[in-house]
């Protein structure tokens, strides 16, 4: 069940990126007033309310912040985001799903399909990349918080699917619709998580060199940086030798 993540490099990457984002708290807030508005605004009664707000408590959004995002759902003259999922090819052969919540499609469309033809890839139709992709729950912890036999027992009484340990940290694998439920055990176990959430892991990966991940990355920074895109996921992934090149 363990072993290397083949796109933890990019994960981290991404992370680190989050974190000095200024727009970050306003996508966090987001989610968690469209995961209210879609069911209770308790988070012990909806397990997306949970997941978002533990998502912001993460990234240290404070407590005010995550309140105003909840109470925003039951406010009559707030917007009303809906889910959008966009998917296209990168360089090098790569597959990119994109993820996003917005108040205006036609805005985020032309956005993400610029972004594409911009950055050496194209926006596909609906499906078009999908197939190559799992629909899993993924949850992350930090290499502190016990080695690996320690959180594989741990992953595996909660009901876990898999495991990925490195020395960077611990990612962990749930079907869907088991996230809440194997979050919550863990959290009794081993402590709040760094991440949680639902994700699209790649069947597959394709290795990317140096001018592939270059413009790679460059898509991926200007998909991150428009205020409508949640997530980028992708099946692409990048050696710490060709990482070390870019940096």
């Amino acid at each position: 069940m363990a072993g290397h993540s083949k796109f933890k490099n990019i994960m981290h990457r991404k992370g680190a990126q989050d974190k000095k984002r200024s727009n970050l708290f306003s996508k966090l807030s987001r989610e968690i007033t469209v995961a209210a508005k879609m069911g209770m605004p308790d988070p012990d009664m909806n397990p997306r309310l949970r997941l978002a707000v533990n998502a912001a408590k993460a990234q240290s959004m404070p407590k005010d912040n995550i309140q105003r995002a909840i109470d925003k759902a039951s406010a009559t003259d707030g917007e009303n985001y809906e889910e959008v999922r966009y998917e296209g090819y990168g360089p090098g052969g790569s597959a990119i799903i994109v993820e996003a919540l917005t108040d205006n499609r036609n805005r985020t469309a032309t956005a993400v399909r610029t972004a594409f033809s911009k950055n050496g890839g194209n926006l596909g139709t609906e499906g078009s990349v999908q197939h190559g992709f799992e629909r899993l729950g993924l949850i992350e912890y930090p290499a502190s918080v016990g080695d690996e036999e320690k959180v594989l027992e741990a992953a595996m009484e909660a009901g876990a699917e898999d495991i990925e340990s490195t020395d960077d940290g611990h990612t962990i694998w749930t079907a869907a619709d088991d996230l809440h439920q194997v979050a919550t055990d863990l959290e009794k176990s081993l402590g709040e998580a760094e991440n949680v959430k639902l994700a699209w892991k790649p069947n597959l990966t394709v290795d990317m060199d140096e001018k592939g991940a270059s413009t790679l990355l460059k898509l991926i920074d200007t998909l991150d940086d428009d205020d409508d895109v949640q997530t980028v996921w992708g099946n692409y992934e990048i050696s710490d030798e060709v990482m070390a090149k870019l940096d």
